[in-house]
């Protein structure tokens, strides 16, 4: 049994609003002191736990990973207080670790589907043009209401990013999605896939590196968010260092994408634009790093309420998940420090409580 569990400190029930008084009972919150004495009393800044909306539990830097490697990522998220992942594609099968007892609550895409030979090797489900809007449809059947979408990657025959499928292609594939009861997010890099992918009623952006003042009122009015997961766009330099000699156009127009990753990330959370934590962990990104990315949100210029709004209580009710509510699943973290004041507090927590049961 879960028991009881009463966390005294103060309670972020949204960016803005503290309360106080909180239990754990058998595993679900309450705000109502239960008659039987706590098990367990928790000191410090009680937080609903990180969601990693961009994460790839399952995959590795050569495409699936064996259950044990798997349950490790899971594991290193699950300590560093990532109670809820977003899948954002993954060749492994990772239903087995869905139930949110023993591993984050996990949200499947499925695999990513990616143009043939336009994507890493292993990662996909890779298809022609006439091929992509069954492959969707696999994948929306597969997952958990999401579909991942490469839509652009290297085109070497013009030694640059390119969308990945035609723009009518694309469209049919998110209208296939969406008929499935499925919604779609796609990989962007480069400036023009961000108007592909809005022209076809995208319901996310990964990354979003080419992001322009021309998107901003889009991505508004649309509703679509942006997931720009920066630790990872922190690689960039490293990716067209080792493309410079071969695709050097290619090569300069990461550098570019890179060099105003802040500034983009900036103009679009001044611009209204939705944005959501996740580290693109499970390639070359460790798992566990939640709190890095919260903190690169935080450095692009986010207030720090809006970079945990990013990865707490925003992020949950976009993904349906519950917060910090009556009744909700007990999934809560413990900070040393109220973390709007002192930000670091979230890279060492004090606990981590998943479904009223203690992890850390």
């Amino acid at each position: 049994m879960a028991g009881i569990i009463h966390f005294r400190g103060p309670v972020l029930a949204a960016p803005d609003q503290v309360r106080h008084g909180l239990w754990s009972v058998d595993g679900r919150l309450t705000f109502r002191r239960p008659a039987a004495p706590p098990d367990r009393v928790l000191d410090g800044w009680v937080l609903p736990g990180f969601a990693d909306a961009h994460c790839h539990i399952g995959l590795g830097p050569a495409g699936p990973v064996e259950p044990a490697v798997a349950r490790e990522q899971a594991l290193a998220d699950l300590n560093a207080g990532t109670l809820l992942v977003r899948d954002a594609g993954s060749p492994a099968d990772t239903r087995w670790m869905q139930g949110g007892r023993d591993f984050p609550v996990l949200i499947r895409a499925g695999r990513h589907v990616a143009r043939t030979r336009r994507y890493l090797r292993g990662f996909a489900e890779e298809v022609e043009p006439e091929g992509l809007v069954e492959a969707v449809r696999k994948q929306a059947r597969d997952g958990d209401g999401w579909v991942k979408l490469v839509g652009d990657w290297i085109d070497r025959s013009v030694g640059d990013l390119a969308p990945s499928f035609p723009a009518a292609v694309v469209r049919d594939a998110v209208q296939a999605a969406h008929d499935e009861g499925a919604r779609v997010t796609a990989h962007c890099f480069a400036e023009d896939t961000l108007d592909q992918v809005l022209d076809a009623g995208i319901d996310c952006v990964e990354h979003a590196t080419g992001l322009l003042p021309r998107h901003l009122p889009r991505f508004v009015e649309q509703g679509v968010p942006i997931v720009p997961t920066l630790i990872n766009i922190a690689t960039f330099p490293d990716i067209a260092a080792q493309a410079d000699s071969r695709f050097p156009r290619y090569a300069a127009h990461m550098h570019a994408l890179f060099e105003r990753r802040l500034e983009r990330v900036a103009e679009a959370h001044a611009a209204g634009v939705r944005i959501f934590a996740g580290t693109d962990a499970g390639s070359v990104i460790r798992h566990g790093r939640i709190a890095d990315e919260i903190l690169a949100l935080h450095s692009a210029g986010l207030p720090m309420e809006a970079a945990l709004d990013a990865a707490c209580w925003a992020v949950r009710r976009w993904l349906g998940a519950d917060g910090l509510e009556e009744g909700a699943r007990a999934d809560v973290v413990v900070c040393r420090e109220d973390p709007r004041a002192v930000p670091e507090t979230i890279t060492d927590l004090e606990h981590v409580v998943l479904g009223g049961r203690m992890v850390r």
